[in-house]
């Protein structure tokens, strides 16, 4: 893929990461994530001796989870072929150019019946603050630019998990609403949680005064709760796959049935 193609600039995504570590952190969201993972590894009935994690906060992760091999989310992981059991993908997949080629790569590392689990952030992710620029750039300026990073839908992420070779899959997401005392503030946590606008193609200029000012008066006049406190949204997508294995169900074929459904539900068929 050329550089110029890419959506995302990694170079800087990895800067504003640092510059969050190094300042005050906002890692909320990843200790959520983490928590509902941890709860979900607990209903599985198997045991997890070889983990790894991918991504940036592994102290958070393993705070909630355990201790786990930790890999940095560069574009070639350094994983191992077949070296795990459990991989889990953490609160980073949604700034990546090849999110398919991320699910492989983990997806390779996995000894049979390993299980991959990724969580990352889903299409309804900051849509007030994005929908709230659009009108005001378009407004003032007479256009648009990106300033919100594009999320995919669940229904497109659930689709990554077949597309790299991952078995039994699984798409559920969960929606956080945090409040800000104004759309400003919103915009300082997400420096503080690493999130900053990092797309390639993202202006290098300041934004104009009157933009910023219009789109405070539109996000205020739309997403305010009674006590002028600013809402936004966080999807959070969960998704789970398994490394093929000769001991997981596989589909019936179509046409074996040897039951019709309606004897199963007692009902006459129409």
């Amino acid at each position: 893929m050329q550089t110029s193609e890419r959506l995302f600039d990694r170079a800087t995504i990895t800067k504003r990461r640092q510059r969050a570590v190094k300042g005050d952190l906002a890692d909320f969201l990843h200790r959520e994530a983490a928590a509902q993972i941890s709860e979900r590894l607990q209903e599985i009935k198997k045991s997890f001796t070889n983990p790894a994690f991918v991504g940036w906060l592994p102290e958070v992760w393993q705070a909630e989870i355990g201790e786990m091999l930790v890999v940095e989310d560069v574009d070639t992981l350094p994983l191992n072929v077949g070296a795990h059991d459990l991989v889990i993908h953490g609160l980073c997949l949604h700034a990546h150019n090849d999110p398919v080629g991320q699910l492989v790569q983990a997806r390779r590392s996995l000894q049979p019946d390993g299980l991959m689990i990724a969580a990352l952030f889903g299409g309804q992710t900051l849509h007030e603050l994005r929908s709230s620029f659009a009108e005001a750039e378009a407004e003032v300026e007479g256009g648009i630019s990106p300033r919100v990073a594009p999320m995919g839908d669940i229904r497109d992420l659930g689709g990554l998990i077949g597309r790299a070779g991952l078995a039994l899959p699984v798409a559920d997401s969960q929606k956080l609403t945090v409040t800000n005392e104004t759309p400003l503030h919103l915009m300082r946590d997400l420096r503080k949680m690493g999130e900053g606008n990092a797309l390639t193609q993202r202006r290098k200029t300041f934004m104009r005064r009157g933009t910023l000012n219009r789109m405070i008066e539109i996000y205020t006049q739309n997403f305010a709760q009674m006590d002028g406190r600013i809402t936004a949204t966080f999807e959070i997508v969960f998704l789970t796959g398994w490394a093929p294995s000769a001991t997981q169900p596989k589909p019936l074929k179509p046409g074996s049935a040897t039951t019709r459904l309606a004897d199963v539900l007692n009902v006459k068929e129409k």
